[in-house]
Parts: C-alpha cells; structure tokens; sequence
C-alpha cells in the first residue's frame, strides 16, 4: 500500500473497488501483508490459529490489545482493526469502556463488534462517543456454542429479510463498514446492495464490496480443517516442514554453519 487507507476512503470504495482485509496477529505478518492489503483485521481467530483453542470464545481483551499492538507496529501504515473478543460488548457501558481501553493502548483505526439489530444500539452508543465500528454479521463465530456450530445463514427468505435489517442497522448505528460471513452468496449479494458502506464477505460469495481471509487459512499453514471457502495460495505447511528438515539435517551432518555463517 502506498497510502493508508481512512474511514472515508473505505466508504467511498463502494462500487468502486473492491477491498482487500486480511488478519495478522504479529508484527513479521502484518509487514508482510501490508503491502497488498488495503486493511489488517486482528481477528479473535488468533485463538484459534495461534493459541490453538477450539474456538473463538476464549480471546480475551488483553491478548486483543497485544496482538494489536504488535501488528500496529509490523504495518503502521496500515488500516488496523481490532476484534472485540467475546464478552466485552455485553452491554453499551461495557462496550465503551473496554473500546477506549483498545483506542488508548494501542493505534488501532476501529474495533469489530458481531451482531446485527440487537447490537445497534451497542454500535451506536460507540460511534457517538468517536469510537469508530465494523460490523460483523451473518454467521458469528462468537456465538458458535450457543447456535450449535457454524451453519451458514441466508438459506430461506426469512433469513435474508433478517440479514438485510441487521445489515441497514449496524450501517445506521454509524458503522463504516461490515464483515459478511457464512452467508448464501445470492443473499450475501442482496445484502450488500441494500445499504451504501461496504460489505466484506468471508464465505459469502464474490458478489459483495471486498474479501477477508484468515492469513494462516490462505497460506495453508492453519492444518486442522479448511472451511469450504478458503482458498490455499501457497502450501505453507509443507514449505515449513521441507524447510526446517532440512536445516536439522545439515546440523546434524555437519554442513551447517559454513564458513559464511561464522564470526
């Protein structure tokens, strides 16, 4: 990126590119994904990917702000968004005082709230106090225990209507944008057109304003299961491995460290 990207320019990319959101959770990443990403979303997926728990709902608020903090640091020309983890929005005194907590410790540009109609309120009373939103609706990893699992949203007419009011609230709240996921590409589609901040889609087909990935997911590092709509660029796994077997293997012959390798 050659220019980091505001709030402004996100809105206005509506129909008129498509947004490009990735996660990082350390400073090595970030700097490395910067340089194609028109966003970096420290995603409560960390807890799953990097701390390996089985799934989201443990993140706490510390580990948000330190992870945070170390991507800020990786791509500080980057756009940063903060997940807000599970429990810290429980309520609209909650979800101010824990997002001042996440804007005063760390130079994240949002934080990212799940839920649709009955978080607006939430969303609202955050924007009228300058702390700036992304929406999360659809499918909500947040609330995978409660609902049973991950099911993809938007299979019957009811849904959709439900996902359109959801989506038309967070955008009235005050939200700048929003993430889409596991959702009915057709209805995904519908959702999008019907409000004017952009909608970013993570299963949600290409019909929408923008794509987020999970970087270990798109890198094929993140082995455990693959969900339908990632796409491996790389396989990373399998480089790391070759790798490093082959670096214990010129330790233990003896090739290495070479005579360029030593003081």
């Amino acid at each position: 990126m050659s220019k980091k990207l505001t709030i402004s320019s996100i809105k206005k990319s509506k129909g008129q590119k498509p947004l490009v959101m990735i996660t990082a959770y350390d400073a090595l990443f970030a700097k490395l994904l910067s340089v194609s990403a028109d966003m970096i979303l420290v995603g409560d997926s960390l807890n799953m990917s990097f701390a390996g728990k089985s799934d989201t709902i443990s993140a706490t608020l510390e580990q948000m702000i330190y992870h945070t903090n170390a991507v800020c640091s990786g791509a500080p020309e980057s756009f940063i968004i903060c997940d807000m983890p599970f429990g810290t929005y429980i309520n609209k005194e909650e979800a101010l005082k824990n997002s001042i907590a996440v804007f005063q410790k760390t130079q994240a540009d949002c934080v990212k709230v799940e839920g649709g109609e009955d978080k607006a309120h939430i969303v609202k009373y955050l924007t009228d106090n300058a702390i700036a939103v992304c929406g999360h609706i659809g499918l909500l990893p947040q609330s995978v225990r409660s609902e049973g699992g991950y099911k993809v949203k938007g299979k019957t007419e009811e849904e959709k209507e439900s996902l359109i009011k959801d989506a038309k609230a967070i955008e009235n709240a005050g939200a700048f944008c929003m993430v889409i996921e596991g959702v009915k590409a057709e209805v995904a589609k519908e959702v999008a057109s019907s409000v004017s901040i952009p909608v970013i889609g993570i299963g949600a087909g290409k019909d929408v304003d923008g794509q987020v990935l999970v970087f270990s997911d798109m890198l094929g590092l993140f082995e455990e299961f693959t969900p339908k709509f990632v796409k491996k660029y790389m396989d990373g796994a399998t480089l790391v491995r070759s790798a490093l077997s082959h670096y214990a293997e010129e330790v233990v012959n003896g090739d290495f460290p070479k005579e360029e390798h030593t003081y």
